[in-house]
């Protein structure tokens, strides 16, 4: 089969599923602006202490992909509380970010294999939606994590996607006071969090009055693609002044495309989610800075949210996990390894 018959395929199952999905009295989910939620710090405060799960529970998780390194932190966290409650628990993924179809199969293998609950993170915002609506079917829970986002989902853990730019913008009003041209790498087309994360930095930079958006270009959160893309903006807006990256890895290679022309000390490159490399670059002074969604502590919040609702507890349909955007003024601040510290450190913060 080929690639555009899949595409095919795939469109005409998520359009069948779609009108299904809609004819629930759920409304499809926005999670930014989702009215039922609540702060992932409020989590013991209003539901009291994590209910200990029955003997043999086991919970499955499906991720984007393993390569990059966000997707196996999430992966960590969900380890992480799942050896803490001697719960069973495996975590899959497509071999990259573009295998639709292989993430839905293993979406759908997964429901046949008698986990209680399971953690989707799809690659789009609707690739895995024939999946959730054959885990309902089962009654089996599905708690979308972080980015992309499924209409029909009715749990979601994640952070405030759009605020992800919107901080960035802000560094920019705050510290290029004259204003100046920027572009934008977008990640995925069809992807919730690519959109929000790239409108809420053009409205807000823009908002300012003296900022340009030259260019906003996909790049599927490929590291070597957004080196193309930048390279060909470079040359076009020799005088740009900064770059937003929807991910870490594009900003990485934004960084390299800046470097070859002898721009760093012009050109402000910002990633987002918080990858190790992202911090080792802002400690180098390479990159500027990027926002840090904190993959492992998200992961973390995703487990107990599914474990709370296996025990019966009637959480919102989103639980908001934190971000910061990390730069070299607190880069050591938020270093931080050991969750329980993280913690405390976002909780003071």
């Amino acid at each position: 089969m080929t690639v555009v018959m899949k595409s095919l395929l795939v469109a005409a199952t998520l359009a069948a599923v779609g009108s299904i999905t809609f004819a629930q009295d759920l409304a499809p989910l926005n999670s930014d602006e989702e009215p039922d939620r609540m702060d992932w710090s409020e989590l013991d405060s209003r539901f009291g202490p994590l209910p200990a799960p029955p003997e043999g529970t086991s919970v499955g998780g499906v991720s984007k992909t393993l390569i990059n390194e966000y997707w196996r932190s999430i992966g960590e966290g969900y380890q992480n509380v799942a050896d803490r409650y001697g719960v069973r628990f495996a975590y899959q993924a497509a071999p990259n970010e573009g295998d639709q179809l292989g993430q839905l199969s293993i979406a759908e293998n997964m429901i046949l294999q008698d986990y209680k609950a399971l953690l989707f993170s799809p690659q789009t915002d609707n690739n895995l939606q024939p999946a959730v609506e054959t885990a309902r079917s089962k009654g089996i829970p599905v708690l979308n994590v972080n980015d992309a986002v499924i209409p029909s989902a009715e749990h979601y853990v994640g952070n405030v996607q759009r605020d992800n730019g919107v901080r960035v913008a802000r560094w920019f009003v705050e510290n290029k006071p004259e204003g100046g041209k920027v572009a934008v790498i977008e990640g995925q087309p069809g992807v919730y969090a690519a959109g929000q994360r790239t409108d809420g930095f053009t409205k807000t930079i823009e908002a300012a009055g003296n900022f340009q958006v030259v260019a906003s270009v996909p790049a599927n959160w490929s590291r070597e693609l957004a080196y193309d893309t930048a390279s060909t903006i470079l040359q076009q807006h020799p005088d740009l002044i900064g770059f937003y990256c929807n991910n870490d890895g594009m900003a990485l290679g934004v960084i390299e495309a800046v470097k070859a022309v002898n721009l760093a000390e012009q050109v402000a490159v910002f990633g987002t989610d918080g990858i190790s490399d992202a911090y080792a670059s802002v400690r180098a002074g390479d990159l500027t800075g990027t926002v840090d969604s904190f993959p492992e502590l998200t992961g973390e919040v995703a487990m107990e949210v599914a474990l709370r609702l296996l025990a019966g507890q009637d959480l919102p349909r989103v639980v908001a996990t934190p971000q910061a955007l990390i730069t070299s003024d607190n880069v050591e601040q938020y270093s931080i390894d050991d969750m329980d510290t993280l913690r405390k450190t976002l909780l003071a913060n």
